[in-house]
């Protein structure tokens, strides 16, 4: 039989006969490893681990740890839900049931289920059940004619829409037992690895995201390897509603959402607007020390400002109806990259100006379909920390590796420190696709990665998820529950100084495009600071906090020793708040521990006698006496140098 070349992640060739699955290569190795395995990538693409190879490959065994492992463990767990429903309620009609980043669901028809349904009527020991009995999912190609006849016999009429958008293609199903499921994969070899199953919730969902359409029943679920990583799981669930940022927003008067506003609308109240101005006053000052030039452009802007960029039409389902104003027509502004190309193009331009840093807190507008507004991380306006930087290509990667030390230090300064990146590139095989010359793409892509590797990231490469415009680096952050959030991103762009006609004189007299690179350390004000309150469940460090000290007078004979604490601080810059209610003190320590304020001094005869306070720290309690500037001294030292505990 003819054999097949092997390569895996460490770069060793292995010889195995044609048709050999990523189950027997994965034994050849050990058996342990066999056992963990869960999928295999194939030149990149999750396979089930039983399907043949038959031409020579790059491949990596997936196991839990992998998410690619996870997919296929979650997308087998959706069609054992599935399995389970129509075992439970026969003639149920299915939609899809994708894997999600932490689970998967699956859309029906059958009749009304509510969330107590999922224990009454017994759909999670259903799944146990069938789990147990370890039935294999075997895969099988059909002709798309016999597809059709299959679901037309079934009575299925979500499959047959789905078909139809598949006509001349080889179609897939999965068998289970007697479940068999239109899908292309990957899925596990057998049930039997899926051991700890919660389902979360049950929720409408029109059919293909269309409120013209039918609407289903969304059932949420998860599933691990063993208990005890669904338990710590579940604990991650009711931790995450603690920190929700949408309830402490509103707890901590950060910011409002109100229909009379708006939906996506978000108001800043004063204590959130106090975070979101130091965040912005922190990244000016950075930006100020690395030659970035402010500027500011308007919120609407002629349509054929984005007619020219390609944005519209292209993208008009997700921007907002365009305005007509006297004969003209104007939008609200989706984007802030064409004004800044207006601003570059407003004079001549030579070799000797660039690199030109053009850097906007800029506001932008995109409709999005009221049942995807999410609080702060999805919103109908926000606040880009935008920058637009025009540069030589011999420039490209020393400002790109400048990009990244500045991300990099936004990222440490708001404790995030566990984080990887994506280096998104084109696809070869796919070049219309893309914009720009192949000279250019190819070394726009080498100095990312040398960028990259220069600066140290933990990087993986992307081929096929750059923009048409040009490859990236996108940033992946992930949270103290472990949650991944895609916040900062550079982008390199040959397409939009062609579009806009942007020029410079090099050193040979002629005219020549500059490369622009596309900046956002934060991305989204809005959604970085949705990540924040979540991250820091509110308690945030002390040189971003709302309010930074409370003054505490235990009886209303030391108020007037209150106010003299309260102005000192007031007048060195510390955000304070003087309590004087007349309430005993116990009471007015509890109430500020509850708005999360780092610091509470409380003072009484003997601080007003030595001229000290009594200091308490946010849940770590009294931290007894100090002088007023020695106290002082130590807030002022914390807040310059940003840490994030004292």
């Amino acid at each position: 039989m003819p054999s097949i070349k092997i390569t895996f992640p460490d770069g060793s060739v292995r010889q195995f006969e044609q048709g050999t699955t990523g189950q027997q290569i994965a034994e050849s190795i050990s058996k342990g490893l066999a056992k963990e395995a869960l999928a295999v990538e194939v030149n990149g693409e999750v396979w089930d681990l039983n399907r043949p190879i038959v031409f020579d490959a790059t491949l990596k065994i997936l196991k839990w740890i992998d998410d690619g492992g996870k997919h296929a463990f979650w997308h087998s767990s959706a069609h054992l839900m599935a399995k389970a429903v129509e075992a439970l309620f026969p003639g149920t009609k299915f939609g899809i049931g994708p894997p999600i980043e932490n689970g998967f669901y699956y859309d029906i028809a059958t009749e009304p289920l509510n969330p107590s349904d999922l224990e009454k009527i017994e759909i999670e020991a259903k799944m146990y059940e069938l789990a147990a009995g370890d039935m294999p999912y075997v895969r099988k190609e059909q002709r798309w004619d016999d597809a059709v006849t299959y679901f037309t016999q079934k009575g299925d009429p979500y499959k047959i829409e789905l078909l139809a958008d598949l006509k001349g293609q080889t179609i897939t199903f999965y068998h289970s037992g007697h479940f068999t499921d239109l899908c292309y994969g990957p899925h596990l070899s057998s049930t039997g690895k899926i051991k700890a199953i919660k389902l979360l919730s049950v929720a409408g969902a029109y059919w293909r995201g269309s409120e013209k359409n039918k609407m289903l029943q969304r059932i949420y679920g998860v599933t691990f390897p063993t208990k005890q990583e669904l338990d710590q799981h579940l604990f991650r669930l009711e931790e995450a509603k603690r920190r929700d940022h949408r309830k402490l927003g509103q707890e901590l008067e950060l910011f409002l959402l109100t229909p009379k506003v708006g939906g996506g609308l978000p108001l800043w109240l004063p204590k959130g607007t106090v975070i979101r101005e130091q965040l912005e006053t922190f990244l000016r000052e950075e930006q100020k020390k690395r030659g970035y030039l402010p500027v500011v452009t308007p919120h609407i802007g002629n349509l054929n400002l984005y007619r020219t960029s390609g944005h519209y039409p292209y993208y008009k389902d997700s921007q907002f109806a365009p305005v007509k104003v006297e004969e003209e027509e104007y939008l609200l502004k989706p984007m802030n990259c064409p004004h800044h190309f207006q601003i570059y193009a407003v004079k001549p331009r030579s070799y000797r100006d660039l690199p030109i840093r053009l850097a906007e807190f800029g506001t932008v507008y995109r409709y999005e379909q009221s049942g995807e507004l999410n609080g702060l991380v999805r919103v109908r306006a926000f606040t880009v920390d935008d920058s637009h930087m025009f540069v030589r290509q011999d420039q490209l990667k020393e400002e790109l590796i400048g990009v990244i030390d500045l991300i990099q230090l936004v990222f440490t300064k708001l404790g995030f420190s566990d984080f990887k990146t994506r280096l998104s590139f084109r696809d070869p095989m796919n070049k219309e696709k893309y914009g720009g010359e192949d000279n250019l793409w190819i070394q726009a892509e080498k100095d990312i990665k040398e960028a990259a590797d220069e600066t140290k990231l933990n990087y993986y490469v992307a081929i096929g998820e750059a923009a048409f415009y040009g490859p990236k680096i996108d940033f992946m952050v992930r949270d103290v529950l472990g949650r991944t959030w895609q916040l900062g991103t550079v982008q390199v762009d040959y397409v939009m100084p062609e579009r806009f006609n942007l020029e410079y004189v090099g050193t040979d007299g002629l005219k020549h495009r500059p490369v622009v690179i596309h900046r956002a350390p934060f991305g989204s004000l809005e959604r970085f600071i949705g990540v924040l309150i979540e991250h820091f469940a509110g308690e945030f460090p002390l040189w971003l906090a709302p309010i930074q000290a409370a003054v505490l007078p235990i009886t209303d004979q030391h108020l007037d020793y209150g106010r003299e604490v309260y102005h000192q601080l007031k007048s060195a810059g510390i955000r304070c708040e003087l309590d004087d209610r007349n309430e005993k003190v116990g009471y007015k320590i509890r109430d500020w521990e509850t708005k999360k304020v780092p610091y509470m001094l409380v003072v009484g005869e003997k601080e007003r006698a030595n001229g000290t306070v009594s200091v308490r720290q946010h849940k770590k309690g009294d931290l007894g006496g100090l002088s007023r500037e020695a106290f002082l001294q130590t807030m002022l030292d914390a807040i310059k140098q940003k840490t994030l505990t004292i």
